[in-house]
């Protein structure tokens, strides 16, 4: 069987201030950068992403892939027009050339490109329309999949990660592999039942890693071992202001309808999905309090400005926090905040050179979403420690070994505080990252990250406690506080 493989990621926040081009997809910031043909195929084998999963399913099942294209870029603000048509435009090419039995896609299900708010079931849509309705088309999503009804109607098949962090990617491209091989040998789809929870659910709730989700993902595969069927639950993202931002609940197989109820049942009840936060003073401060009974980091989770939900990885609010609380006088060169997305501060340091000192006004006031913009700058005199070219492989659980290229890199240092500087967006989800710049993360006191729950899988086996901090930035960790005007009739935004 010759399957056409392709893929399209990006997680949009219709909030955020930075739009996703086509040299977005070209930079290979968070994800690898576009890729077209048979170099997809030896790019993305063996790499811990949904098709890498799928090409070695694939291999084991003896199918035969027909590359098209591949594009991932960091979450961010809408997808513009050009860069979707792009994308899209590339793979129906390759698709109306025909030569294959079926279509795998790794989609991440919610991308909002500017002129299609459902750009996942837009570019379904316009496959199917080539394809016809005979043929196969299964797809894999991210857990945060704002799933719609067109999606499920012009698929024949989804299933999403059921961890998050999401160290499962490539074992769901497997799943999809799976979901695949029955949709041929049943000779139809299977039967599919979905229904939609009527709140959102905020990120610092979703982790599989803490209670509720992670006793709620459990329930699903056993509630899949008993009625024989493949059942996704995707927790939505929170910040796409479209009519199907939401939650969803879904199942393939001959008892989705009992599948869906059951665990639809177990997920939709709202008490359980509210975490709990501290602003930026109370945070460092409680991890001031941590740290000094303590040999293990206590690592604060900066989630209103998290690289991986839509901001820029460039606000300053922790950093006022940690500068003004003397966390970097008590523990030197001990306090690490990264990563640090400021271009010109990286290319004064090179210029400069490690050990040269650079009075700098580091990070960026942006605009979020209350409408005010975020903390100022941090002016001051910075010590160059570290310099590195960005080039660097991840080793943790999740995206293990994607290469990344962020451009140059310095380690700074001010007052005792390590600030990792970056000249590519990328969240703070493997310790490789503070790795490259000689920063040992098992050696600090406090470590923050710009992240929101990605961080956890690579770094709670190190921390002594983690917390979620509210410093100003344009990524809302409480769905309630952002102003929506497109949500869908009877959506909550608080469970």
């Amino acid at each position: 069987m010759k399957i056409l493989v392709a893929g399209y990621q990006h997680e949009t926040n219709t909030f955020a201030p930075t739009l996703a081009d086509w040299a977005a997809f070209n930079r290979g910031d968070t994800f690898p950068a576009y890729v077209h043909g048979q170099a997809m195929l030896e790019q993305l084998r063996g790499v811990n992403i949904p098709i890498g999963g799928f090409i070695d399913a694939a291999a084991t099942r003896g199918w035969q892939l027909v590359p098209s294209c591949w594009a991932g870029a960091i979450p961010s603000s809408f997808v513009t027009e050009d860069a979707f048509e792009r994308i899209a435009g590339s793979m129906e090419a390759d698709v109306r050339r025909g030569g294959f039995d079926a279509v795998y896609l790794d989609l991440h299900g919610a991308a909002v490109a500017e002129h299609a708010a459902d750009s996942e079931g837009e570019l379904l849509g316009r496959i199917r329309a080539i394809v016809g309705p005979g043929l196969p088309i299964v797809a894999s999503l991210d857990l945060h999949a704002n799933v719609t009804q067109r999606m499920l109607r012009e698929a024949d098949a989804l299933v999403a990660y059921r961890s998050y962090p999401h160290v499962d990617m490539a074992a769901t491209g497997e799943l999809a592999a799976e979901l695949l091989a029955r949709r041929v040998h049943a000779g139809r789809r299977e039967p599919l039942q979905a229904q939609r929870l009527p709140f959102l659910i905020p990120l610092n709730a979703q982790s599989t890693w803490m209670e509720p989700a992670k006793g709620l993902y459990e329930a699903l595969q056993a509630i899949d071992r008993r009625h024989g069927t493949v059942s996704s639950f995707c927790m939505g993202f929170p910040a796409a202001d479209f009519d199907e931002c939401a939650p969803m609940v879904w199942s393939h197989g001959a008892a989705a309808e009992a599948a869906a109820a059951e665990l639809f049942a177990l997920v939709a009840q709202p008490g359980q999905w509210r975490p709990h936060y501290l602003n930026a003073p109370d945070a460092v401060a409680q991890a001031l309090a941590l740290a000094a009974d303590t040999d293990r980091p206590v690592v604060l989770a900066d989630t209103q400005d998290n690289p991986g939900a839509g901001g820029d990885s460039n606000t300053t609010g922790l950093l006022h926090a940690l500068l003004h609380q003397g966390a970097g006088r008590r523990y030197p060169g001990r306090v690490v905040l990264g990563l640090m997305f400021d271009e010109a501060a990286a290319a004064r340091a090179h210029a400069a050179g490690q050990g040269a000192t650079l009075e700098l006004a580091l990070g960026t006031a942006v605009p979020t979403f209350t409408g005010r913009p975020s903390d100022p700058p941090v002016r001051g005199r910075y010590t160059v420690r570290a310099l590195a070219d960005g080039r660097v492989t991840l080793k943790g659980p999740m995206m293990t070994g994607v290469a990344l290229t962020l451009g140059p890199c310095a380690l700074l240092e001010t007052d005792g505080v390590l600030v990792a500087v970056v000249s590519g967006k990328m969240q703070l989800m493997d310790r490789e990252l503070l790795r490259m710049l000689g920063v040992q993360a098992e050696a600090m006191k406090i470590i923050v990250v710009k992240s929101s729950n990605h961080f956890r899988a690579d770094f709670t086996p190190i921390a002594s406690r983690i917390l979620v901090a509210k410093a100003a930035g344009p990524m809302a960790a409480d769905p309630a506080d952002l102003p929506w005007k497109q949500l869908g009739a009877g959506i909550r935004t608080r469970p």
